[in-house]
């Protein structure tokens, strides 16, 4: 997920760098409040945070371990059989 970095709360300028984060992904986060995201409907946004949380878990309780990343054919085989 993208950061955007520190703008105070409320500030207009924080507009256009989410604007542009936004247009490539459905999560961004912000420096400091926390993540800002989007759903293709209302019910898809919070499983869109809960996606995000659970990345960044992982992401602290991994971190500085190795991990093994999926094959390409791994990947294939996941995307078959949960399709988007």
């Amino acid at each position: 997920f993208p950061l955007v970095l520190f703008y105070a709360p409320g500030d207009m300028p924080l507009a256009d760098p989410v604007r542009a984060q936004a247009a490539r992904h459905h999560a961004v986060l912000l420096a400091n409040p926390g993540p800002v995201v989007a759903g293709s409907s209302l019910a898809a946004a919070p499983d869109a945070v809960e996606e995000l949380e659970a990345t960044a878990k992982l992401y602290l309780l991994l971190r500085g371990q190795r991990v093994r990343a999926l094959t390409s054919e791994q990947v294939a085989v996941l995307q078959r059989r949960v399709p988007t």
